[in-house]
């Protein structure tokens, strides 16, 4: 019978483009895709199709009878060349997987436990790993759920065509590719037709908002993602690069694994780079040259395709970069060795994950025993029977290529060729178990207690199904739980392996952790190129060491430059250094403080040695002369210096030479105490004692020049008075100070602090700072100048007559040494060894001045006392006055030579002797 033509596409499809499909539930479909369904479906059944007296016909496609039918998408061929839909059969991924749909229907129809009196059937179709045909073939599923209008079709009779009611699809077992199972969702999901994926991962089909009706047993590349976040982090890195493949698997993963990270922290990305779908010649060498743009970068995480995979290899291999990158791959490397063929150094050391699995031996036992005769029901299975035996079966008008060998038929699978079961092929069982489960619960709740399929069963409401679905939990084929979260995502479980070639007997992957929601990862069986145990570094920049904080590098987080905490500084934390506290130096690495060592002068000290040595012989000399004057104080020569000033000039002298020992001596408060009241007692009563002297010599001749009448005050009881008024000025001074500021000690970390922390050390000393001990000493140079005033002012007096002379000449000494104190005292202020040079110089100067005093004004009187005592006689007396006129004739006399000099003239004296 022929159909009569259609008045017009319009009323052949009723309302279809007018108000879009009559769809059996609540779910209408986006306006956009009305015209997409309408064009694909004009191209799958066409007028012609529709009015067919038997069932149509799909081409491509398995048909298993049963009361519930199932639909199965697999990737049984590849993509096609130009031109063509389909290409070369896949083996693995195509017939593995498609058999072990088969095979579970197998075991569920046989289970008398589950689904008991129903059999399941199937219709399985080829996606030729192309999601246009994949939705192309896929509309096979909705056809019983679009109400076409047939009204107007007649047969040539003008009878009613006979149109069979095509079977209706429950649920849906597939896709295989992420990009598949996207397209086709977006069309079941209108239709209300469950789906469950056995290898899609794509972190998008997570979204239950536009996935309502997609579901997985194995667990989304966020989850990988994740994964691999973990393994990256345990292994140390912070800097890593990502590639991925042009598509919705590449991309999602990297998008995912970049996402994750940043929430993470503590991870940067180098490079992301993209292989497109049709790479140019030399767009892997340019992504190797990307890659070492950042070459501390070595760990590249890599979601791509087996064949980029193998090219991005290849091309680090021809740059020369062998045992450089550190891969990790994604699921699509897995445990294969097709990615790595050829390429195994360059794979070494390699990381790779994989979702969980184990080999099925049911379903080994099952498709090693197919042959041509017993699985007749898979219409592929000739096509893969030729390509896995390299062989040609006749077919009737076909001739076969002579360079082939004829098939048998009694070749067999694992005997006669290579046989590894495909890796999915546990998921393709658990997605149809899963099914299967969800429709037994199903059963138990609608038609308790019937055998079969109940009127409410019939047909399944989609939605309730996809309830029961998202509601199942049972021990799969491999005896881990398949259940499914809200979203549809089975829990991650993955294996994490290794490709190592090193230290083992045979080159492959090797099992060194899993992950479940938590890493577990056994570094101590990770090797690397040449079989080092430890994990190379694939870092920006490199921890600092202790005492550096880091200076982060504007934009990049993992990267930073490291600078040292220098000079007082510590390390506070890993960004900051902070000042230790001014008692405090940095610890040897800088990572705290410590306390600053407190020194003081030591009696062992070189700078020590020296003054107390000096300051013992002086002592030991005053000491003498004072015993010597004490022996022979009646003498004329004793009695001529003076005895009474003489006593207390000795003992300022005495003093002098004892400040050095309190000078040196460990700081205390009595220390302190002495150090204040000697240093400037001494020099007060020795310059006291002088100026008394050289001012009554002075006041002596003086008033001699004027009158025959001796001038007050120079009696020695006088003298001792006027010595005493002059001391009593310095001991009021000090005991005032003692007053005002108590004395005690105190530590100067500042002194001496150099730049070098390790040379920082506190000085304990007095509370005498320099201006303070200059105050101290400023009245003793006070007397020290007026004494030398006086000295010059009396220099013309007879030396036999007094101690003018003698007591000069010391005071241009002791001037000449406090000269030469002042620019080494102060001009060593700043330097770290202020503490030693100033003692050392004020001690030393202050013996040196006792022991001018000393030898000048002394020494020769005992010189005579001991080695010419018949010098030490009395000499007969003068008056005051006859003093006084010899003393005015010498001093004209001298004045009068010296005119003569000047005016240049030398005149001979008659001796007026004669």
């Amino acid at each position: 019978m022929t159909p009569s033509p259609p008045t017009s596409p319009l009323l052949r499809y009723g309302t279809v483009w007018a108000s879009g499909f009559r769809l059996r539930g609540s779910g209408l479909m986006p306006w956009w895709w009305q015209p997409v369904l309408w064009l694909l479906w004009v191209a799958l059944a066409g007028p012609r199709d529709m009015v067919r007296a038997h069932q149509p016909t799909h081409p491509r496609s398995i048909k298993i009878e049963g009361d519930i039918t199932l639909g199965g998408l697999f990737p049984v061929h590849s993509k096609g060349p130009a031109g063509a839909s389909c290409g070369e059969i896949k083996k693995e991924k195509g017939i593995h997987r498609m058999e072990a749909m088969l095979y579970a229907l197998d075991q569920i129809n046989s289970d008398p436990e589950l689904l008991p009196n129903i059999t399941l059937g199937a219709r399985i179709l080829d996606t030729c790993s192309r999601d246009t045909y994949a939705l192309e073939q896929s509309l096979t599923f909705v056809q019983a759920l679009i109400q076409k209008d047939t009204s107007d079709i007649r047969c040539s009779n003008g009878e009613p065509p006979i149109i069979r009611k095509p079977e209706r699809v429950v649920g849906v077992i597939g896709a295989s590719a992420s990009s598949v199972s996207i397209m086709v969702a977006n069309v079941l999901r209108l239709f209300e037709i469950p789906q469950i994926s056995y290898a899609s991962t794509s972190p998008e089909l997570s979204d239950h908002n536009r996935y309502d009706f997609f579901s997985r047993v194995v667990p989304p590349d966020s989850y990988q993602a994740q994964a691999m976040v973990d393994i990256v982090k345990a292994m140390g890195w912070n800097y890593v690069s990502t590639v991925a493949s042009e598509g919705n698997y590449g991309e999602s993963g990297v998008d995912a694994f970049i996402q994750i990270s940043r929430e993470a922290g503590g991870l940067c990305i180098a490079q992301s780079i993209k292989i497109p779908r049709d790479p140019k010649p030399g767009e892997y060498d340019k992504a190797i040259k990307r890659l070492m743009e950042t070459s501390n970068a070595r760990g590249v995480i890599i979601f791509a395709s087996e064949d980029d995979i193998k090219r991005v290899l290849d091309a680090a291999k021809k740059a020369n970069l062998t045992g450089h990158f550190l891969f990790v791959g994604s699921d699509s490397w897995g445990a294969k060795i097709s990615p790595i063929l050829d390429q195994e150094d360059m794979a070494e050391g390699a990381v790779t994950i994989l979702p969980k699995r184990a080999s099925i031996d049911g379903f080994d036992q099952y498709f090693t025993t197919r042959s041509l005769e017993n699985n007749r029901r898979n219409i592929w299975f000739a096509e893969f029977w030729e390509d896995d035996f390299r062989c040609k079966l006749t077919r009737p008008g076909i001739k076969i290529d002579s360079e082939k060998k004829k098939c048998t038929g009694n070749e067999r699978i694992g005997r006669d060729s290579p046989y590894e079961q495909e890796g999915k092929v546990q998921f393709v069982i658990d997605a149809v178990y899963a099914m299967a489960h969800a429709l037994h619960n199903m059963h138990l709740d609608l038609c308790p207690g019937s055998t079969g399929v109940c009127d409410k069963m019939d047909p399944v409401e989609g939605r309730l199904l996809l309830k029961y679905i998202r509601s199942v939990n049972f021990n799969g084929s491999a005896g881990t739980g398949v259940l499914f979260n809200e979203n549809g995502d089975a829990p991650g479980r993955y294996d994490i392996f290794q490709y190592q070639m090193t230290n083992i007997t045979s080159p492959g992957y090797k099992a060194i952790g899993q992950w479940t929601n938590h890493l577990r990862l056994n570094l101590e069986e990770m090797q690397w190129s040449g079989g080092i145990r430890t994990v190379p570094d694939s870092v920006c920049s490199f921890p600092c060491n202790p005492g550096e904080r880091k200076k982060m590098v504007k934009g990049v987080p993992c990267c930073w430059h490291c600078e040292l905490c220098d000079g007082y500084l510590y390390q506070l934390d890993e960004f900051n250094c902070e000042a230790c506290p001014f008692n405090m130096r940095p610890t040897t690495n800088r990572t705290g403080c410590r306390p600053t060592p407190i020194i003081k002068l030591e009696w062992h000290s070189p700078w020590a040695i020296i003054p107390v040595f000096i300051a013992i012989l002086g002592i030991i000399a005053t000491s003498f002369v004072v015993v010597t004057f004490v022996r022979f104080n009646d003498t004329p020569i004793v009695r001529a210096a003076g005895r009474e000033l003489s006593y207390v000039l000795l003992t300022g002298i005495f003093l002098i030479y004892l400040i050095t020992f309190l000078m040196i001596a460990e700081p205390d408060v009595g220390v302190c105490a002495f150090r204040r009241l000697l240093l400037g007692l001494g020099m007060c009563i020795t310059y006291s004692a002088m100026l008394t002297k050289t001012n009554r010599i002075y006041r002596i001749f003086e008033q001699g020049k004027k009158s025959v009448t001796p001038p007050k005050f120079i009696s020695p009881t006088s003298q001792l008075v006027i010595t005493f008024i002059l001391i009593s000025v310095q001991v009021i001074g000090v005991f005032v100070w003692f007053g005002v500021v108590p004395p005690h000690t105190i530590v100067d970390y500042e002194e001496q602090r150099p730049p070098n922390p390790e040379l920082a050390r506190g000085i304990l000393k007095c509370d005498m700072s320099d201006l303070s001990l200059i105050c101290c000493l400023s009245y003793s140079i006070i007397l020290m100048v007026t004494c030398t005033v006086y000295a010059v002012k009396s220099r013309g007096v007879p030396e036999t007559f007094n101690e003018a002379k003698p007591i000069g000449f010391t005071m241009y000494t002791t001037c000449i040494v406090w000269l030469a104190f002042v620019p080494i005292f102060f001009g060593t202020a700043q330097s770290t060894e202020k503490m030693y040079i100033q003692t050392t110089t004020l001690t030393v100067s202050m013996s040196l001045s006792a022991s001018v005093s000393l030898g000048m004004l002394y020494v020769p009187k005992v010189y005579v006392i001991i080695f010419h005592p018949e010098q030490n006689v009395q000499k007969r007396k003068r008056s005051f006055k006859s003093v006084v006129q010899a003393a005015t004739m010498s001093t004209r006399l001298s004045q009068k030579s010296i005119n003569e000099k000047q005016n240049g003239e030398t005149k001979i004296e008659p001796d007026r002797t004669q």
